[in-house]
């Protein structure tokens, strides 16, 4: 996860995609999911700005949190 996150951050800063320097946070998620909901899951990203203006992120992170039985730890969202 390291490498990946060093390795995007460095892409993300040399290709000037934002404004300010990218930097990830300390802590992050990473899920997997089954082949056969990718196109449930592609959709939802084209469809994530949308979304959240119903829904924020941090409540839907709650949700998923709750739902998976994850430990969520105090100094997150």
């Amino acid at each position: 996860m390291q490498l990946l996150k060093g390795e995007s951050a460095y892409w993300m800063n040399k290709q000037g995609v934002l404004d300010r320097k990218f930097e990830w946070q300390d802590e992050y998620l990473a899920v997997s999911v089954s082949e056969s909901v990718v196109d449930r899951v592609r959709e939802y990203i084209r469809n994530q700005e949308e979304h959240h203006k119903h829904t924020s992120f941090q409540k839907e992170y709650y949700v998923l949190v709750e739902k998976c039985g994850l430990k969520k730890y105090p100094n997150t969202c």
